[in-house]
């Protein structure tokens, strides 16, 4: 059955185009995909991601049980609200979810795990805790919603609807959270903009939304949330990387300490296995559209795209590929596109971030 978010009227009263993802009735635009992304890009939009699963991690082992379970190292957490992005491995080194870590303090962290894999998440770190004896209480959070208000203009307006929760989140360094009240306010996001993650009691979500509606923020489907994270060079879960990818062949490495001496799950695998491919970006130099799973041509052998959309801020194709070590960025490549070969240059896997070209 279909799950839906506590926001599941508002949207519809939006006029929104709903789909199935992941599992959960969300909105796919509200009119024109295109005029979302630039809202955001240019002004404010803001997204329900109430689909997505917070999970209060709490006891004395709290920070034992993250270093083991994760590949990110959360001993580089000191600072009461830093967050973490992170992969939870398998024993083979294929990414079981990405997710973020927020410390709290030394016996409680809060963790967020994408939508369509909250469920084996959950089974997956009760079958780790079973393992390993901890002294840990993992708590998924359904009584709250989050929204993300994201835009040059996004912090702004969220202190303008939440005039006390600026004196606390003015100051936050991107990466980091507090909480004020009820709510908890975080400075991450999925676009390449500046903006806060809020994590509320799902019972005030819908006054939130329309107050933030009123102040003109637009809101942002699910359509035009896939080309603001492709162009900031973001991973989405299921397309760049899954529980057989490594983490070090979908440009994650960055996200992964093998340097310290702590064990964790998947570790010996990626240790036994360095990166086979590299995680690069493509713009198209030819018409047509970058799509996922279209084969890539290179000198040193065959590629893949993972993503691919045309970018309304770039007003051309873009992708990001997995393609064979040995490509440099610059390179000219083929792309097999409707049985045709179409010139793609390689860039690096970033595109647009605050609004501005990186290519």
């Amino acid at each position: 059955m279909t799950q839906k978010t506590v926001l599941n009227e508002a949207h519809r009263r939006a006029g929104a185009k709903m789909v199935d993802f992941g599992g959960w009735d969300m909105p796919l635009h509200y009119g024109s995909q295109i005029e979302e992304h630039h809202a955001v890009r240019r002004d404010s939009g803001m997204f329900d991601v109430s689909h997505m699963c917070a999970v209060d991690v709490a006891g004395s082992d709290a920070r034992a049980f993250l270093l083991r379970l994760i590949a990110n190292n959360v001993d580089k957490l000191r600072l009461p609200g830093k967050a973490l992005y992170s992969a939870m491995l398998n024993e083979s080194g294929g990414v079981v979810d990405d997710l973020i870590v927020y410390y709290i303090d030394e016996a409680q962290y809060r963790i967020v795990v994408n939508a369509g894999t909250a469920e084996k998440d959950l089974a997956w770190m009760a079958a780790r805790l079973a393992e390993w004896k901890l002294e840990v209480a993992v708590i998924p959070r359904r009584d709250l919603a989050m929204i993300a208000v994201q835009g040059p203009n996004a912090k702004a307006r969220v202190w303008q609807v939440l005039p006390a929760t600026r004196a606390a989140s003015e100051a936050l360094k991107p990466f980091f959270s507090v909480a004020v009240g009820d709510y908890f306010v975080a400075s991450t996001g999925y676009t390449g903009e500046d903006g806060f993650e809020l994590t509320l009691p799902a019972s005030k979500a819908e006054a939130l939304w329309q107050a933030l509606a009123d102040a003109g923020v637009k809101p942002i489907g699910l359509g035009a949330r896939d080309t603001l994270r492709l162009e900031a060079g973001m991973n989405l879960y299921g397309q760049d990387m899954d529980e057989t990818v490594s983490p070090l062949d979908a440009g994650l490495a960055w996200t992964v300490d093998l340097a310290a001496p702590r064990d964790f799950v998947g570790k010996a695998a990626l240790l036994a296995r360095p990166a086979q491919k590299q995680f690069l970006g493509l713009l198209l130099l030819d018409r047509g559209v970058l799509r996922a799973h279209q084969k890539v041509a290179t000198a040193q052998g065959e590629g893949e795209i993972t993503s691919g959309t045309f970018s309304p801020t770039l007003q051309q194709s873009v992708a990001l590929a997995r393609l064979p070590l040995g490509v440099a960025v610059g390179d000219t490549v083929k792309v097999e596109i409707r049985d045709k070969q179409l010139a793609a240059r390689v860039v690096k896997p970033c595109f647009v971030r605050n609004g501005k070209a990186l290519i």
